[in-house]
């Protein structure tokens, strides 16, 4: 036994990597049987296909390992457990071997194929005799452990030579020179050219001219044969979702067979329903690649109303903002005990894979959804998004009120009630006034009476106290909601719906294919995608973004966004800059944000026009609630106050810093275009304060765009421009000056401060940012009070009226 006490010593090996493989890995050597010495490892048993398809693409021997033997024992097996057993053995192989078709090749007895009959083409280049091949062991002391004995790491053949690959000279202008078989990536991608109804011929007609394009193949992807196509189209057409005529056993025959795509099952039981997670290989890559340090939404309830069973859809956001689904979750219903049965697999798969994963916050959209349980698996903050609520609203006002003015006033006065409620001073009275109000609009009184009255007590709880999500998040989840409808109830016999097979098939199939094919870049080359109905662009916000301020005219009671598809034409936005802003346009009437209304907020909001947004009034309530979170442990405070002031500090060397080479930039420009000698151009210290002052004057109002507030900033915090001067000055002196003003009522300093031009010289992307959200005056407090307590903390500033 201490073969195996070694081995289960042995640690267990997990590179953040997609792909592992063999040089990823650091092998141990072990005496095996008859006194050979085993390269083996241990790793993730999750992880094996990962390492298979590392291994497969060798850049020297690119090859792919099939499945040569497997025994598999049942984890509920009578037998007494071993520490030696094993409940699954795999031994993969090299696709060039074990057999060798060349000339004077040996063929084992039981692989021998007919001489004389036309064999499939390329098939003598495709077994070459290599003996690569390695084991994979699943342990019964183990089970999440996967044991691989890897003696044959080599393409080499019986000889020792090479036999395939860029090594092999005689495989040079073969197929050999190549892997066997076209790539998993390339497979995927003409899957799903072929599931969203692309002809065979197209295909191929595309794929030729671009191996034509680069001289000629140079990959096993630019290999691909019309029977490979035409074999999958096959496969395709011949699949049915209905495999047996019971709905629950026709789900639980797909699984057996896909279980790749599945990450957690669980069929009905006495004391639990049917729940059903799909995730791909694709969807698992996109939730590394942007869930990681970022965001993950929900839409929770997709087809309640036409399904048989709703759709909970898990999202990430990719670099254009756009919503892409990384999982979809099947089962009855939602209750709050729910999302516990596979939020946990599906958090514990992602991190199986790249062990450095981290979520930055969850959004969910139903106010009932169990918040400790998400926090508590997820590790990370918890946020909102009203989008179902806002969108019920905007489509049912439009639905059953046909005056747009009236319509225009209940929409202002919903969200200032809903902005009430964020910043804590509204309650459900605000509702009873506006029923109150608009008694003349019966049909949508009784409507909101008695759909949302009842709602609305835990709408208010979540929205108190939860942080929103912003305008552009919920306009990307509407999008998506949008765009699965109408790539997944599109059928013609509406029967189908209440069939649980034909979703689960539907979901992992086209409308999969779709999404992948959104991120497609070369999607734009296939007529097919050019239909309205299936093609993505931007989201509606994204879209907004982009219409220029010069398009948008400012009136009293609405602003007129110019069309930029027909120039002529103006659509009119009622209650501009607000989330609940209405539109003429098809878009806003399906009751979803428009992009005319997005582009409205942005220029209300950079011209001070409206008020903060709910995302901000969260915003600024978290940084209110900082500053009444003083830590009980003087040690603790103090390190804060230490850490406060070395920031601040930082901060002023780098904009002073900054400061002196715009002005060397700009003295050596004035001297290269004038000709002047330097001591011309030397600035005086009194040109420069007269400089300084014009900046502060200039600058004493920051505005900033995006979906936040524009007002106008006080900076009562530092003076830059005379620490800038005066270096050995001490940096507290004009918190200090500050602090004496106040006392004796002098407001001469009050706009000598944070130089805002210095602060947006350099604005985030937009690509990179959800959203831009701007600090108003009256939250600069927090600001000032956090320097105050630093500067009384340092001794330059006495305060009699605080006692610790």
């Amino acid at each position: 036994m201490a073969r195996w006490d070694a081995i289960l010593s042995l640690p267990v090996q997990n590179p953040p990597t997609p792909e592992l493989s063999a040089a990823h890995i650091t092998w141990s050597k072990v005496e095996g049987w008859k006194d050979t010495i085993d390269r083996l490892a241990l790793i993730p048993y999750s992880r094996v296909n990962d390492f298979v398809r590392g291994e497969s693409n060798n850049k020297h021997c690119p090859t792919r390992f099939h499945i040569e033997a497997r025994r598999k024992r049942s984890t509920h097996s009578a037998c007494k457990p071993k520490v030696d057993g094993i409940l699954e053995y795999i031994l993969y192989w090299c696709s060039f071997g074990p057999d060798d078709h060349r000339k004077g090749g040996v063929v084992r007895p039981s692989r021998a194929y007919a001489v004389h009959r036309k064999t499939p083409a390329g098939r003598p280049n495709t077994k070459r005799g290599c003996t690569c091949h390695f084991i994979v062991k699943r342990l019964i002391a183990e089970p999440s452990v996967a044991l691989i004995i890897y003696n044959k790491d080599k393409h080499v053949d019986k000889n020792g030579l090479p036999c395939h690959g860029s090594m092999d000279q005689k495989a040079a202008g073969t197929r050999a020179m190549f892997a066997p078989y076209i790539s998993d990536e390339f497979k995927l991608q003409v899957m799903s050219l072929l599931h969203v109804g692309v002809p065979v011929e197209t295909i191929m007609q595309r794929h030729t001219e671009a191996v034509e394009r680069q001289g000629g193949p140079s990959n096993r992807d630019d290999l691909l044969t019309h029977r490979c196509v035409r074999r999958m189209e096959r496969k395709i057409r011949r699949t049915t979702y209905e495999l047996d005529m019971d709905d629950a056993v026709s789900v639980s025959m797909w699984v057996e067979n896909n279980h790749d795509q599945v990450f957690f099952y669980e069929d009905y039981s006495k004391s639990d329903t049917f729940v059903l997670g799909i995730q791909t290989d694709w969807q698992l890559q996109q939730m590394i690649c942007y869930g990681n340090r970022s965001l993950l939404a929900s839409d929770s309830k997709f087809g309640s109303n036409k399904l048989k069973y709703p759709v909970y859809s898990v999202l990430v956001f990719d670099s254009d903002k756009n919503a892409i689904p990384v999982a979809w979750i099947i089962t009855p219903k939602f209750a709050n005990s729910e999302i516990h049965r596979w939020l946990g697999t599906l958090y514990h798969r992602v991190r199986t894979k790249d062990p450095t994963w981290q979520l930055g916050g969850f959004i969910i959209d139903d106010p009932l959804a169990d918040l400790f349980t998400i926090k508590e698996l997820l590790q990370c903050s918890v946020l909102i998004s009203f989008w179902r609520l806002r969108r019920a609203w905007h489509k049912n006002l439009l639905m059953k009120c046909s005056d747009m003015e009236t319509c225009a006033m209940m929409s202002k006065q919903l969200g200032e009630a809903l902005h009430s409620i964020c910043d804590g001073t509204g309650d459900v009275g605000l509702f009873e006034a506006f029923l109150e109000r608009f008694v003349g609009c019966a049909e949508f009184s009784d409507y909101f009476k008695a759909t949302w009255f009842p709602r609305l007590g835990v709408w208010i709880k979540a929205l108190r106290s939860l942080p929103s999500a912003t305008s552009e998040v919920t306009s990307a989840i509407e999008s998506y909601h949008h765009l699965l409808k109408i790539r997944l109830l599109n059928e013609k016999d509406q029967f189908v719906y209440q069939r649980a097979d034909w979703l689960v098939q539907k979901l992992s199939t086209k409308v999969h294919s779709y999404y992948w094919l959104d991120e497609y870049s070369e999607k734009e080359i296939f007529s097919r995608y050019w239909k309205d109905e299936w093609k993505r662009g931007l989201s509606a916000w994204r879209e907004g973004s982009q219409i220029p301020a010069a398009d948008i005219k400012i009136e009293p009671n609405c602003a007129k966004v110019v069309c930029q598809k027909n120039r002529e034409m103006a659509h009119v936005v009622l209650n501009p800059g607000s989330e609940f802003a209405l539109c003429d346009c098809t878009w806003s009437k399906a009751g979803y944000i428009c992009k005319h209304a997005a582009s409205s907020t942005k220029v209300y909001r950079e011209r001070g026009l409206v008020g903060p947004s709910m995302s901000m009034i969260c915003y600024n309530r978290a940084l209110m609630s900082m500053l009444d979170c003083v830590p009980s442990d003087c040690l603790v405070r103090d390190h804060a106050v230490g850490l406060a002031v070395r920031v601040r500090e930082e901060l002023v060397s780098l904009l002073c810093s900054k400061e002196k080479k715009d002005k060397e930039i700009g003295v050596r420009e004035s001297q290269q275009s004038s000709g002047k000698t330097e001591n011309e151009f030397c600035i005086s210290k009194d040109d420069d304060t007269e400089a300084s002052e014009k900046r502060a004057e200039k600058n004493g109002v920051m505005e900033k765009s995006g979906d936040g507030l524009n007002v106008e900033v006080q900076a009562d915090v530092m003076d830059i421009d005379a620490q800038c001067n005066n270096e050995k000055s001490d940096h507290y002196c004009d918190a200090t000056a500050v602090n004496s003003a106040e006392k004796t009522g002098d407001k001469s300093n009050d706009k000598k401060d944070i130089r805002e031009d210095e602060i947006i010289d350099h604005p985030s992307e937009p690509s990179q940012q959800m959203e831009v959200v701007d600090i108003s005056e009256k939250d600069m407090c927090v600001s000032e009070k956090l320097l105050q307590d630093v500067d009384i903390a340092n001794g330059s500033v006495e305060n009699s009226d605080k006692v610790e």
